[in-house]
């Protein structure tokens, strides 16, 4: 087993939405995180930029269930990160209770290095009517 790594930290915040119509959005980052300094999203100074997309993942699209093999296919269709557009990313599910528990199917290469990738979503409190 290789060295953990946590890019967001150890309590990222995030949510992840599945659609009754199937499809998904996920959004993951780091907390705390600085806001930029002239306040305009467009005209950041370059490592503000680096900051906010190295503590950030986002993307969505279509995604299908194999409740026999305990799989998740998320098809990309955008992406904070360019290179993941048009790809599939398979996860292996568990679920337990509120607690959605998602695993890459194989390694990606993160901060360097091939990583198993893991990540626990606890359902949101329903939102009062």
């Amino acid at each position: 087993m290789g060295a953990e790594f946590e890019p967001m930290g150890e309590t990222p915040q995030g949510i992840i939405m599945y659609t009754p119509d199937g499809y998904m959005s996920a959004q993951l980052c780091a907390p705390g995180r600085r806001n930029s300094e002239g306040g305009d999203m467009y005209r950041g100074r370059g490592g503000e930029y680096v900051a906010a997309g190295s503590s950030y993942i986002a993307y969505s699209g279509p995604f299908y269930v194999d409740e026999a093999e305990q799989r998740l296919q998320h098809e990309v269709n955008i992406s904070l990160f360019p290179n993941w557009t048009a790809q599939q990313k398979v996860r292996l599910v568990e679920i337990d209770g509120d607690v959605l528990h998602l695993s890459s199917s194989t390694p990606m290469k993160l901060g360097g290095a091939n990583k198993t990738v893991s990540l626990l979503w606890h359902r949101a409190t329903p939102m009062a009517e």
